[in-house]
């Protein structure tokens, strides 16, 4: 992928519950520019649009919320496809190559802003689907798993619902393994923060030094 003068892309993932989203704003925070998988994802969905026809085509009318409502109801389409590969196989199929085709173009468009120094791509799945091919460094947010199932009991998701939805993805540890960093999401919001900024200036000055 090209890249501005000095610009350096990560590619951020990580578990269920481990807090991917706090890192991202951290990131965020400190003006790097972010691109949101699955809000480009929700956005690819919208009503009349072509992904919109093919989710409903595939999985049924009814998961709009209602008539004068046509946005697809996507609580009612994650019980529908979490806990049935099958199901969950064609959804990634509608969704993954309009994603992965919006990331390209709009990666594009900031190779040209030499104002962006970091791009991150919040991607839960971006080792899954082999998008570590248009980062320059992966990221890994992980947590321990008491942590996480708190969080996400907080949340308001049952243990099955834990388990359906994790199982759509590897596990934290074998992603941390192919990672060329990791954060440790599992303590308190200062800690993580310290990793954050100490991680920014790493990637900063590394990716400034080698493309001098």
């Amino acid at each position: 992928m090209p890249r501005g003068p000095g610009q350096v892309i990560v590619g951020l993932t990580g578990g269920l519950g481990t807090g991917k989203s706090t890192v991202a704003k951290m990131f965020q925070e400190r003006k790097a520019v972010v691109l949101d998988a699955d809000q480009i994802a929700h956005d690819a969905m919208e009503p009349r649009k072509l992904a919109w026809r093919e989710v409903l085509d595939r999985f049924g009318e009814d998961l709009v919320h209602r008539k004068d409502d046509v946005r697809i109801n996507r609580k009612k389409l994650a019980a529908r496809v979490f806990g049935d590969p099958k199901a969950l196989a064609d959804l990634e199929a509608i969704l993954h190559p309009r994603v992965l085709r919006l990331i390209r173009q709009r990666l594009h468009r900031l190779a040209r802003n030499r104002r962006v120094r970091l791009v991150v791509l919040d991607v839960p799945l971006l080792l899954e689907t082999h998008m570590e091919d248009l980062v320059d460094a992966v990221v890994v947010v992980a947590a321990t798993p008491e942590v996480t199932r708190r969080r996400l009991h907080a949340r308001g998701m049952s243990d099955e619902d834990i388990a359906r939805r994790s199982a759509a993805q590897w596990d934290v540890s074998a992603k941390a393994a192919l990672a060329d960093h990791v954060i440790d999401n599992s303590k308190d919001l200062q800690q993580t923060r310290r990793q954050v900024n100490e991680l920014w200036q790493q990637l900063v000055t590394t990716q400034r030094k080698q493309r001098a």
